[in-house]
């Protein structure tokens, strides 16, 4: 607990040094800026304030402070840049805190070796893995943090007779810091600021050199609005707002996001987010359902790089609530 409070504490500091840092990172570690979990795509990918379970692990760590259950989700993605799983695993306790352990896998598509002959002997598997341990307690009523260890690693392992080929793996190591304040406890308006991808250096796979992982800041809101249930019976419109800073590697954006929640079992969602740098934006729909500790998120975005390749991305989320 002292070490996450320190942690808390330098939060602040850390942010304005990140963004002022200015040297680009591993084009072979951007795989770190991809979103991961459907209810954050669906909201725009606004969610560093937002409480969304399991997936809240790669926005916001503190995310999970307060949950009560355990929970075995799968976030799965199919976008331009690959396929990619995250397995995660949340156990909350009484007295110490909630922590989670997290696999990340991005397969990037296999590619056949063949001989002089042009006959497949071998195929070469590069893939993208982010193993996460966390940890989140809350500080204070209002206040809550939580922090992230990652090792990541670009691997290329081999299967057949590729040996010229590889394996190779490239390691580093990271930390993702963040906070979430209630205005009041249980006040409908809460804040989020995370810190993700701290330290590291790792080599991409076109050059031989050592950058540095690719570090965002983002702090953002959230505010939930219940007087919507006196119009539209059981029902929550939750609206959600965040500035992020990629440094050299994506600019600034701006995420915007809704959640319109009926009875607590169906979700509506719709965000966007605009980019300075690139001058593009892109927008995202989203559904999600509950059945008792069942949850079922999916979300499509639009716009911007992937759409214009052709491959609209999906995003879906399976978890277990016990």
């Amino acid at each position: 607990m002292r070490r996450l409070l320190l942690s808390a504490g330098w939060l602040g500091l850390l942010a304005v040094r990140a963004a002022a840092q200015g040297p680009t990172g591993s084009e072979g570690s951007l795989f770190l800026l991809l979103p991961t979990g459907a209810q954050a795509v669906g909201m725009g990918q606004a969610m560093v304030a937002g409480k969304p379970g399991s997936e809240g692990i790669w926005w916001n760590p503190a995310s999970i402070a307060d949950q009560d259950k355990r929970e075995l989700a799968i976030h799965h993605s199919k976008t331009v840049a690959g396929v990619g799983d995250a397995l995660t695993f949340v156990l909350p306790t009484r007295s110490y805190g909630t922590t989670a352990l997290s696999l990340n896998i991005l397969n990037i598509g296999e590619q056949q070796v063949t001989d002089d002959q042009g006959n497949v002997i071998g195929v070469i598997l590069p893939r993208d893995v982010v193993l996460a341990g966390t940890y989140a307690a809350a500080v204070t009523k209002r206040l809550s943090a939580g922090i992230n260890y990652k090792i990541v690693q670009l691997r290329v392992d081999c299967s057949g007779q590729c040996s010229s080929v590889g394996p190779n793996v490239e390691s580093s190591r990271a930390v993702d810091l963040g906070a979430q304040y209630e205005l009041e406890a249980g006040a409908p308006l809460s804040f989020g600021v995370a810190i993700r991808n701290l330290g590291g250096r790792i080599n991409s796979r076109e050059i031989n050199r050592r950058d540095p992982l690719p570090t965002q800041v983002e702090v953002g809101a959230l505010y939930r609005l219940k007087f919507i249930d006196h119009y539209v019976k059981d029902t929550e419109l939750r609206v959600a707002g965040s500035y992020i800073n990629s440094r050299e590697f994506g600019g600034k954006s701006v995420r915007l996001g809704t959640d319109v929640m009926y009875q607590g079992k169906l979700h509506l969602r719709a965000g966007f987010v605009g980019h300075d740098r690139r001058g593009d934006a892109s927008a995202a729909l989203g559904i999600g359902l509950q059945s008792g500790g069942f949850v079922f998120d999916i979300a499509w975005k639009f716009g911007g790089l992937p759409a214009d390749t052709g491959q609209s991305p999906v995003y879906v989320s399976l978890r277990y609530l016990f």
